[in-house]
């Protein structure tokens, strides 16, 4: 038996269309496109297929965690559709403005109030910002053994068998339970939800855990222990110009390509 926490986020859909993607540069936020509904992180999804494959084979139980609002329970919803047992959604006002640091406290709190856990999931980074750090702050906040990158898990006695991603094959190792491990693409494409799956994942029940519930830190949350600071959001600009030499011959034409680079201070 093996109980499992996933942490899960909801980002806006990556396959946003690119003349749908608005930002507000003056609130430095991204605006939600209208009529495209925000998904589960991708690598948080195969977090929880990890989670299933070993929930399967050793039996066990999952449990989801996500930071968001209340309607974020979808993203809950998804991964228990998918085979997960029990989720929790963390939405408060104080929650919000959080950075990662702040996220992972708020998560951490939460992983404490669940308890007698044996292994931590999260994805190896959120697909919208990118950052990558909010597992690694979970395990020095829990003081647990941290592997990144896991292409696969087994569990053997009372340790873990983990092997990590690496630029030229893996690596493997033992870690002590309980542990926190972020999972990459190399754990392979996650299962699509079933029938069965999703009318039960309906008619769950999802509670909302605000801050009174986890009794975070106040100065370790919210807009106001943010430890970056945004200074400008933008859509870069794309230009490209294109000017043909061209000349009698090729040896002409190479003449004058090379007075057009030096007059463009190219060479």
């Amino acid at each position: 038996m093996i109980h499992i926490i996933v942490c899960v986020k909801e980002i806006p859909d990556p396959e946003i269309p690119p003349e749908k993607f608005r930002i507000d540069p003056d609130a430095k936020r991204v605006i939600p496109p209208q009529g495209i509904a925000p998904v589960i992180n991708p690598y948080d999804e195969r977090a929880v297929e990890l989670a299933l494959r070993l929930k399967e084979k050793y039996s066990g139980k999952i449990t989801v965690l996500t930071v968001g609002i209340p309607s974020s329970v979808k993203v809950v919803k998804h991964a228990l559709s998918m085979g997960a047992d029990e989720g929790v959604v963390l939405a408060d006002q104080e929650f919000d403005g959080s950075d990662s640091f702040g996220i992972a406290h708020i998560l951490t709190k939460a992983i404490q109030k669940i308890g007698n856990y044996d292994l931590i999931l999260c994805g190896r980074q959120a697909a919208d910002w990118d950052e990558g750090l909010v597992g690694s702050i979970i395990a020095e906040n829990l003081s647990l053994p941290l592997v990144t990158l896991v292409q696969a898990i087994e569990l053997i006695k009372k340790s873990l068998k983990v092997n990590r991603v690496s630029l030229d094959g893996y690596q493997i190792f033992s870690v002590p339970m309980p542990a926190i491990a972020t999972v990459s693409n190399e754990v392979g494409r996650p299962r699509l939800p079933q029938g069965l799956g999703i009318i039960s994942a309906a008619r769950k029940q999802v509670p909302i855990w605000t801050a009174r519930d986890i009794d975070p830190d106040p100065s370790r949350i919210g807009a106001g222990a943010v430890r970056r600071k945004l200074d400008k959001l933008f859509i870069p600009e794309r230009k490209s110009q294109c000017e043909v030499i061209r000349g009698e011959t090729a040896a002409e034409a190479a003449v004058k390509l090379a007075k057009r680079l030096r007059e463009s201070k190219v060479l």
